[in-house]
Parts: C-alpha cells; sequence; structure tokens
C-alpha cells in the first residue's frame, strides 16, 4: 500500500526536511525558495524522510490542479489527507480502529459518499445563498472594527480584531447562539494550534512523536461534548439551520451516523472561520510591508475585491492536501504507483511563475483567476462564496474606518505544515475622524 514508484527524481533530504517542518512554514522565506528550485527543476519530486512514509512533493500549479479534477484516481479517503509522521498515522489507526481519520467529514470521503455529503449543506453555500447574508455580515465586521477604534491606535490585529469576525458569521448560519462565540473560539485555536505551541504547553510531551494526535483527540473528544447537544436539541425542534439540516440528513435513506454529523459541524465550525480570518491578517499584514498597495486601494475602493484574492494567494491558509493514488498513474513525466501519497503543495503553487507575474510581490491589481487556494474539482472549498464575500465586506469597513496602517513589532506565522496564517500582527494606524 505505502510503496512509491523506483523511477523517481528524489527530492534531497534537506529539502524534504523542509517541507515537512512546522517551523518551516512559520518562517518561510527558506521554504518558498526551495520551492521555487522545485518548481523549476523537480515539480513532481519524491521525499523520503526517516519519520514518514514516502510521498510525492507536487510544487507547479497546473500539476496541483490535474490531480484535484482527477478526484477518481487521486482519493482523499484511503490515506491521512495532512501529512503526518508515521507515528501519528500509526497512533490515529489504533484510535480510530483502523481509519486514518480522527473525523470523518466529505473533506475524508470519496465518490459516492463525497457528494452525497456535500450535498446536505451545499445551498446554504451558494453564490446566491451567501449573498443575502451581506448586511448581517457588515455588521460583524463593524462591530470588530469597533473594537479597533476603541483600542485607540494600536492593537494585536489577529486577536484583537479579525478572528472573531468570520467566526460569528459562520456561528449564525450553523445555528449556535453568539454567547458560546468565545468556547468555539477557544476549541478552534486548540485544533488548529502549531505544533510549537503544542510542546511549550506539555514540556513533558515534547519528545512524543504521536503527541499532536493525541492532541487533536483530546480537542476532538471537547467538540463532540459541545455539539452533540446541539444536534439532539435540532432533532427534536428543528429550525432553519445547518445543525438541522445535518441532524435530519440522510443518505440513501438512512440518517447519517452522529460521528459523521458531528465531524461534518466541526469542520465548518473550525475551517469555515480560521482560513477567512488568516486571509484577511495576513493581507493588513502584507499591507502594512507594501504602504504603496494600501494607498492603490485607499485611492480606488474597486480594488478591494482584487485585494481580497491576493490577499488570500498571499497568505494560502491551507498550506498542502495530501491525496493517494487508487491505481497507477503518470504526474508530470513521474510514475505514480497505486497507493502512492501526494502532498498537493497549495504554498508553492500560490508562487508559480508560470502563472503569477512576479508571484513574490504583493498587488492588490493582480488578476486572480488562476488562483488554487481553494482547491478545484470535486473538493474545491464549500465556503468559497462566503469567504470571498466576508473579506470583501471586512475590507470596505476597514478602508472606510482607517487611512493609514504600519507594522509595529514583528508579526508571526503558525508553525504548522497543514493550516497556518499569521498568529500575531501588531499594528499602529490611524482612525479617519466620522
Amino acid at each position: 500500500m505505502r510503496s512509491v514508484s523506483t523511477r523517481t527524481s528524489r527530492i534531497p533530504e534537506e529539502i524534504g526536511n523542509l517541507i515537512a517542518s512546522p517551523q518551516a512554514y512559520a518562517r518561510q522565506k527558506q521554504l518558498l525558495s526551495a520551492f521555487r528550485g522545485l518548481r523549476e527543476s523537480n515539480p513532481v519530486g519524491r521525499v523520503e524522510l526517516e519519520d514518514f512514509d514516502p510521498f510525492w512533493a507536487v510544487t507547479r500549479c497546473a500539476d496541483i490542479v490535474a490531480v484535484s479534477r482527477q478526484h477518481e484516481i487521486f482519493h482523499n479517503g484511503d490515506r491521512a489527507t495532512a501529512l503526518v509522521p508515521r507515528a501519528t498515522d500509526e497512533k490515529v489507526r489504533a484510535l480510530m480502529r483502523g481509519s486514518p481519520h480522527l473525523i470523518r467529514t466529505p473533506v475524508h470521503m470519496d465518490a459516492p459518499e463525497h457528494p452525497a455529503y456535500r450535498a446536505i449543506t451545499q445551498s446554504w453555500f451558494t453564490r446566491q445563498s451567501v449573498s443575502t447574508l451581506e448586511d448581517r455580515i457588515r455588521g460583524v465586521a463593524r462591530h470588530c472594527l469597533d473594537r479597533m477604534s476603541a483600542l485607540g491606535s494600536e492593537c494585536e490585529f489577529v486577536h484583537d480584531v479579525v478572528r472573531p469576525f468570520p467566526l460569528r458569521v459562520m456561528l449564525s448560519i450553523l445555528g449556535i447562539p453568539q454567547d458560546d462565540a468565545p468556547e468555539v473560539l477557544a476549541l478552534t485555536e486548540k485544533f488548529f494550534q502549531g505544533q510549537d505551541e503544542i510542546d511549550i504547553a506539555d514540556k513533558a510531551s515534547a519528545k512524543d512523536p504521536a503527541r499532536h494526535a493525541k492532541h487533536l483527540f483530546h480537542v476532538l473528544s471537547e467538540f463532540r461534548t459541545y455539539f452533540k447537544p446541539l444536534i439532539e436539541a435540532r432533532l427534536k425542534a428543528p429550525r432553519d439551520d445547518v445543525i438541522t439540516a445535518i441532524a435530519h440528513a440522510k443518505i440513501d435513506g438512512t440518517s447519517i451516523r452522529s460521528f459523521e454529523a458531528i465531524s461534518y459541524l466541526l469542520i465548518l465550525a473550525t475551517a469555515g472561520h480560521h482560513t477567512t480570518s488568516s486571509s484577511i491578517a495576513g493581507g493588513v499584514w502584507a499591507l502594512c510591508q507594501h504602504p504603496n498597495e494600501f494607498r492603490k486601494v485607499a485611492a480606488d475602493r474597486d480594488l478591494i475585491p482584487n485585494l481580497a484574492e491576493e490577499a488570500i494567494r498571499w497568505t494560502t491558509p491551507v498550506q498542502h492536501f495530501m491525496r493517494t493514488a487508487a491505481r497507477d498513474t503518470e504526474l508530470n513525466g513521474q510514475r505514480i504507483a497505486a497507493g502512492d501519497w501526494l502532498m498537493l503543495c497549495y504554498l508553492s503553487g500560490s508562487r508559480d511563475e508560470a502563472v503569477f507575474d512576479n508571484p513574490d510581490c504583493f498587488c492588490v491589481d493582480r488578476s486572480s483567476e488562476a488562483a488554487i487556494a481553494f482547491g478545484h474539482g470535486a473538493h474545491i472549498c464549500l465556503g468559497r462564496h462566503l469567504a470571498r464575500l466576508e473579506m470583501r465586506i471586512f475590507f470596505e469597513e476597514m478602508f472606510a474606518r482607517i487611512d493609514r496602517i504600519e507594522l509595529n513589532g514583528e508579526p508571526r506565522r503558525c508553525a504548522s505544515v497543514f493550516v497556518g496564517g499569521p498568529t500575531y500582527v501588531p499594528v499602529r494606524y490611524n482612525i479617519v475622524a466620522a
């Protein structure tokens, strides 16, 4: 199951270590340079590391899109959908009776289950459906920016301002009480906690190779405790919300299991806000570093949709996804064997010179048509229309409030191979008089 075809272009071990290192994603400069070299000379390369099963690093945008669109060949469900050490995979399988997944959502499924489960909530996230939320989203954005104004001329943008914004929008769609936002946010922060933060919190387990799996298993049990009563309540008294849709969902006439229902709500509540807030924070970080781009948007607010797309590309909060070859195939001249594991390196694809002019420049007037951060094919991001709307509205309201913003310290990114983004963005700004 875990073989890699022998006719390969093996990636040097030091570069493989970068690709698998959480700290490399926090610092990025060396990693982005390594990705640039791979795109030039070894775009589908084999990585062999002592603590990981072998995998292919797919670094060009065109190859990432090709894999994403061939969901019948490259599966989500067969193995872990994020790069994990062998010890973590073994621990997860032990905990989950052989399954490589701690949760089971549409992200972890293939056809025919995937489209059936996706259809349960898809109508809630169409472009037309989310457009009806504009007034509600604008109200939440204004509330968050009121806090930014109340803090005077300095704040830490991630936690003081933006992190609660898309969460409160998502809670209203799901049907979760707004008073529960702090609890759900705390659980989400633990779910996406960087590897370095987990180590700091528990020094005794820092050398345990399966520590991340144990950490996630504990967090998931807390999510189950939270969501189970909500599902039970909707089964007794349905409402017009996503919890009700999931609680009453049936596949081929049979109600979905509690495990899948809770998993579904978990992924919507976490990924549905963390990636959007990270993209906004990444965009603000970039605007501080490129004041001329800030001035462009301030002078022409029609650039805000482009700013949102560029912030997503620049930040790339979902930094990779894994796929598993269901049969022997070929990708960019490399023979891929059935069972091979492939890493779709979105962080690399978002800087692909073949797609983006001057990809290492942050440009608010860049054409955004080829962006890959939301994925392609059957597994394209369910919430992409909502995320774009939220970002557009937030930036519209932000540019109506401030006429200058700059860094007020050294920002930091999350040390995580899978879902990353800014964790600390200290800023100084000038509030425009009302």
